[in-house]
């Protein structure tokens, strides 16, 4: 058991890491923190994703529900969510890593 949570808590550390990098990637200054974007780009609040699996038009609707005005997933995202959000929400941006596609 105590192995488990060990990993666990590594997992956290890399994710917040990974959150960190692509923060000062995008130029935004990292928050963090629950309840918070996870970065602030002038007045842009950036969420990142550091998940193994591509977000879905469902978790890209709950971040913008929160308010959040750039994704950045590093397993990307799903068909739904990219013609989601080009259809319907020009004013958010997806990032798959460092690159935009929407």
């Amino acid at each position: 058991a105590m192995r488990k949570r060990r990993t666990s808590r590594n997992l956290m550390k890399n994710v917040r890491f990974y959150e960190k990098i692509m923060a000062k990637k995008h130029r935004g200054r990292y928050l963090g923190g629950p309840g918070q974007p996870d970065y602030v780009r002038g007045k842009i609040p950036g969420e990142v994703k550091a998940w193994n699996r591509p977000m879905s038009k469902y978790d890209v609707k709950k971040e913008i529900k929160k308010g959040r005005k750039e994704i950045i997933s590093k397993s990307g995202f799903t068909k739904g969510a990219i013609d989601y959000v080009k259809k319907y929400r020009p004013d958010v941006k997806l990032f798959h890593k460092n690159k935009r596609i929407a």
